[in-house]
């Protein structure tokens, strides 16, 4: 693992955000990830924290929630391999499938959490969650509820309301290339 400065890497983590990147989870002996677009990165209570979004339906959230802990890999360049991956991950629950043997993807061992880091997908933010917040449907405006969470299709593939997300803030612990 080759340790890196987050602060050099911002303009690369941002724009992949944008084209989608993967939250890789450990509870037990289960791994997933999953495909997220939405997220923030920045400084809070003086330490940089990753923050994402996770529906309450997704298995993800699920995992998050018992382990307290997640990370990040973020593409350093966007092969056919990595965007079906991308793709694939976004769309399929990884509760009853393995998202890594689906897609040829090989999870490495992460050095300051239990969840892995990816090694065809290598840089790794290590996230241990230290706080989170639901989000309150009195307080998302009507155009966005239409637009984001009004007949929202569920990863099952069912569609329904209200399903919002918790915001999870990932204090960054450790921030390497996967070699």
């Amino acid at each position: 693992m080759q340790k890196i400065d987050v602060i050099e890497y911002l303009p690369k983590i941002m724009t992949e955000l944008k084209k989608g990147i993967l939250v890789n989870t450990k509870n037990g002996d289960k791994l997933n990830t999953m495909t997220v677009s939405w997220g923030q990165i920045g400084r809070e209570w003086e330490k940089f924290v990753f923050t994402i979004y996770i529906r309450h339906t997704r298995f993800t959230h699920e995992q998050i929630e018992a382990s307290k802990e997640f990370t990040i890999s973020i593409p350093l360049k966007r092969t056919t391999q990595i965007a079906k991956a991308i793709g694939f991950c976004g769309y399929r629950n990884g509760k009853n499938i393995d998202k890594f043997t689906e897609c040829n993807l090989t999870p490495v061992n992460g050095i300051e959490v239990h969840s892995p880091a990816i090694k065809e997908i290598p840089l790794t933010l290590e996230c241990k969650v230290i706080y989170k917040q639901e989000q309150e449907h009195n307080n998302v405006p009507q155009d966005l509820y239409e637009k984001f969470y009004k007949n929202v299709p569920s990863s099952d593939g069912t569609r329904t309301n209200d399903d919002y997300h918790t915001v999870y803030y990932g204090e960054i612990v450790n921030a390497y290339i996967v070699e």
